[in-house]
């Protein structure tokens, strides 16, 4: 018997773990620099958005910045690193068209449909995401993804983001599931799998990049090693 194949149901995080949103990013800022005119470089853009991105969605995820602020403050940040001169009404424009347009694109991790396909006879499969509940309903649609999934859980119908507690607590029961038979699968080493620990819910890390973290924890680097586990 695979080490946890006696579960009964399975929360996935969405962006970096089945929805491939760096590609899916990239694609929407292209579409808004060209609808805009912007002459930027998207390779130089992205080397300093990406962990921009991450500084500010940390300080979003421990309630230290609004929704707004998020968004916009990102976006002028790389543009300061970049010297590129941007005005203010036309970040905020950015921003606003950039969570228009990210959903629209529906690239997945390799492997993503058909683990899904794989486990979905077998478990009840959820999501629980601290993203926005419009831009993730629309990437689940446009991704073909809903039909896989009987709840998800979201950062704005729980009051919290993960790694609160509250949020797999809200999620277990909207799911009506027991703890005990429910696992977690994401990407984020603190807000995913501390997260889900501290909930007293198990968990596989995906480690994606193969960050160092303790030997004996279970993990994958493609989705489709799952199967070893489930």
């Amino acid at each position: 018997m695979k080490p946890f194949q006696y579960k009964s149901d399975i929360f996935f995080d969405l962006d970096h773990t089945l929805w491939d949103f760096e590609k899916n990013s990239a694609l929407a800022f292209e579409t808004i620099f060209k609808k805009h005119q912007l002459e930027l470089d998207l390779a130089n853009f992205l080397e300093h958005y990406i962990p921009t991105n991450l500084k500010f969605w940390k300080l979003y995820r421990d309630e230290k910045i609004s929704q707004e602020e998020l968004r916009y403050q990102r976006l002028n940040e790389v543009f300061d690193l970049m010297n590129k001169k941007v005005e203010d009404d036309l970040i905020h424009l950015l921003s606003q068209e950039y969570i228009h347009y990210l959903p629209q694109f529906n690239h997945l991790y390799e492997g993503a449909e058909e683990i899904l396909q794989y486990l979905y006879p077998n478990y009840n499969l959820h999501i629980i995401t601290n993203g926005f509940q419009s831009v993730q309903d629309g990437k689940m649609k446009n991704a073909n993804l809903s039909k896989y999934f009987k709840t998800i859980t979201n950062s704005e119908s729980a009051g919290v983001k993960k790694p609160n507690p509250i949020i797999f607590n809200y999620a277990i029961q909207l799911a009506n599931a027991e703890k005990e038979k429910s696992i977690m699968i994401g990407d984020s080493w603190e807000a995913d799998i501390q997260g889900a620990i501290n909930s007293g819910i198990d968990a596989i890390f995906f480690n994606e990049f193969n960050v160092p973290v303790e030997n004996s924890f279970p993990q994958v680097n493609h989705l489709l090693h799952l199967k070893n586990y489930l």
